[in-house]
């Protein structure tokens, strides 16, 4: 369904990325910002979904700086090397080129962006620092409590499992009390990575009840 395509920064980087159109006129588009693995399969199948529900879906590659088309699957060998990428990462740098994304699709209506992991927390920096989004929604974001001090000038949804081995819940009770306007949804039994059906943490039942609340939380903001 989807193309891969290629963004220009503010800088006049040029990295990769991956776009779902869908079959009629858009409703609105949603930037997809990828976990520490790449533009990989999940994140271009949740690109494809977005499309079928009417948004142009775009996921910026974000990696593309360090390593151009970064791509990895969830084996324990491949976590370790994703990791690499994130032991000092360049929060500026992601969000000029997560800019980049957003602006390739503005034209199309309203934007939204949603992210996963990495890409929640990015998400949720996205929805205080850049311009041109209508929502933000971030899955699992480890880093969303070092900025929850930051308001998001975006309506914001997060989502956090309750077994999340890296994102402890009084994290999560922190970003409650310091940012009282946000949705923030936790699942029972869910682990990190709970809404990638590719990883060994997958957990359908979480999955499905928080890209339910995803859509109609775009549905409600991007019109």
């Amino acid at each position: 369904m989807g193309q891969t395509v290629t963004l220009t920064a503010s800088d006049g980087f040029k990295l990769g990325g991956y776009r779902a159109d869908p079959a009629a006129a858009p409703k609105g588009a949603i930037v997809v910002i990828q976990e520490i693995f790449g533009v990989n399969s999940h994140i271009r199948n949740v690109c494809d979904r977005l499309a079928k529900e009417g948004y142009v879906a775009i996921a910026p590659a974000i990696f593309d700086r360090i390593e151009p088309d970064f791509q990895s699957g969830y084996s324990p060998e491949e976590v370790a090397v994703a990791r690499k990428f994130v032991a000092s990462p360049d929060w500026p740098a992601m969000l000029r080129d997560t800019q980049a994304a957003i602006d390739a699709v503005k034209d199309v209506g309203p934007v939204g962006i949603i992210g996963f992991c990495l890409g929640g927390s990015v998400a949720y920096a996205a929805a205080n620092k850049l311009s041109g989004l209508s929502a933000a929604i971030g899955y699992y974001g480890g880093a969303i409590v070092r900025f929850a001090d930051d308001k998001p000038t975006a309506p914001t949804q997060l989502h956090f499992g309750e077994k999340d081995s890296g994102i402890p819940l009084s994290d999560v009770e922190t970003i409650k009390a310091k940012r009282p306007e946000i949705e923030v949804f936790t699942y029972p039994g869910a682990q990190h990575g709970f809404g990638c059906d590719e990883r060994a943490s997958y957990d359908k039942a979480s999955s499905d009840l928080a890209w339910q609340r995803s859509l109609a939380f775009f549905a409600a903001h991007l019109k």
